[in-house]
């Protein structure tokens, strides 16, 4: 065997010794929290779902709370045809009238849906946020400002401009 494969041998031995110190000395000190990381959540805030589920995850009650006769059926028709699964269409049962586009009322379990659902009416839809609510359907509830629902591809410009959805008060992330 030639010196210079002899010497090359060597350089290539002690680069891997190198890269083995080098990954067991990274791998001991590494700092990152795993799978098995505790989250830590006050007493009596609520666990909240923030993960964005595709429309066919997503559970809607459709409500209408103006004087246009069957409104919540024409939306929630609307809906499924996007692949929303709808449990209800009917009148608004609060009974109230509403002048704003629309109302989305959700628990813990829907932040994350109805995150969703603001980017079908552009970020104009009021939100009610009741942490006692123990399901995960959204009541959408349609008002006198509502004229149509957004493209797919105003909706996806939307979800963009929204960014992440945003923890309610007083809840924590559930873990993923």
């Amino acid at each position: 065997m030639s010196f210079a494969r002899v010497r090359a041998l060597v350089v290539v031995g002690v680069l891997v010794v190198f890269a083995l110190v080098f990954v067991v000395v990274a791998m001991v000190r590494d700092s990152q929290g795993g799978t098995d990381t505790v989250v830590s959540c006050p007493d009596g805030w609520a666990l909240a779902d923030v993960r964005l589920r595709e429309a066919k995850d997503v559970r809607l009650n459709v409500y209408n709370a103006t004087d246009t006769s069957g409104l919540a059926g024409n939306v929630g028709g609307d809906l499924g045809n996007r692949n929303f699964q709808i449990e209800e269409a009917a009148n608004d049962p609060e009974g109230r009238r509403i002048d704003d586009v629309a109302v989305l009322r959700y628990g813990p379990k829907g932040v994350g849906s109805a995150h969703l659902m603001r980017a079908y009416f552009l970020d104009q839809a009021a939100t009610e946020y009741d942490p006692a609510r123990e399901d995960d359907i959204i009541d959408v509830v349609i008002g006198n400002g509502f004229r149509q629902l957004a493209t797919t591809t105003e909706v996806n410009q939307s979800l963009a401009a929204l960014g992440k959805p945003v923890l309610p008060p007083q809840t924590c992330a559930a873990p993923q």
